[in-house]
């Protein structure tokens, strides 16, 4: 019993050892920088004269290509859910929810070069005829999509899948459609388990590193304009991790300030995650 206790929590000391990791750098940080002029300013340049810490520009390239990231995901994800649940054969279930699942056992790195080498020339430029840069946050954002797409298919199938054939067999009986019976009854019944499965698709799209911090760009980008390049908040960490800022100076602290609001923004997606699958969560 001590044993399984002891690996319960496991992870909440991993977290308070994370938050305790990130607090004496913070507050060195914002012992000398205002909180309000990180949180609110437009020009993020903390290794040049004279230096500046406003963070919305890496927030903004973080929120930019994570939603790109979601429009390609959620629909595609979503659909190949509803077919494997509803539609294909057990034969050919048991076939392809495999192959969509080995996207995500693909290293990360392989994404960023891929968005580097294959969909921003071949794609955006050639195909579409479009005008972007080598890095740029659609290429990146697309690429960001693929990655996620099967965490929410496999999720969001099983979630689907769970659902009790009575309610099909009922919705069936009364006249509906295979279509109208997964719009309608299926969707709704596992609505819980696929908004756990697009927050959680989310989560990780924000935590993302590799695919932005090479496809996306280096050069902090406040701009609505995705066929910019813009720089992540995961982007500028992997980028200034391996720099040659001294320990304990203000630009080696700003790792810290950026990676404790991240983790801010991850939890207040999970809290959001459990609100909303308690709220709409339906026992059969």
């Amino acid at each position: 019993m001590a044993v399984l206790r002891a690996a319960a929590f496991v992870s909440v000391f991993t977290t308070i050892g994370i938050v305790v990791s990130l607090a004496v750098p913070v507050v060195n940080f914002f012992g000398k920088v205002s909180v309000w002029d990180f949180l609110t300013g437009t020009d993020w340049s903390p290794n040049l004269a004279p230096q500046s810490f406003g963070v919305l520009p890496l927030v903004g390239g973080t929120l930019m290509v994570t939603a790109i990231g979601l429009v390609v995901a959620v629909p595609l994800g979503l659909g190949a859910a509803m077919y494997l649940s509803e539609y294909a054969s057990a034969r050919n279930r048991a076939r392809l929810k495999p192959i969509l699942e080995l996207l995500a056992g693909i290293p990360s790195v392989v994404y960023g070069f891929f968005a580097l080498s294959f969909v921003t020339p071949a794609v955006l430029q050639d195909l579409l005829g479009m005008e972007v840069g080598f890095t740029n946050a659609l290429s990146a954002g697309i690429v960001l999509g693929v990655m996620i797409i099967p965490t929410v298919a496999s999720l969001s199938e099983d979630a689907m899948s769970a659902v009790p054939q009575a309610l099909r067999q009922g919705s069936f009986a009364m006249g509906a459609n295979r279509m109208q019976t997964t719009l309608r009854v299926v969707f709704p019944a596992a609505i819980s388990g696929i908004a756990a499965a697009v927050v959680l698709g989310l989560s990780r799209a924000i935590g993302e590193t590799m695919i932005v911090a090479l496809a996306s760009g280096s050069q902090p980008n406040l701009s609505a304009d995705p066929r910019e390049g813009m720089q992540t908040m995961t982007g500028f960490i992997a980028a200034t991790a391996g720099g040659e800022n001294p320990v304990g100076s203000t630009s080696y602290n700003t790792l810290f300030a950026v990676g404790l609001l991240l983790f801010l923004m991850t939890l207040v997606i999970n809290v959001v995650s459990i609100a909303l699958v308690r709220r709409y969560r339906q026992a059969y």
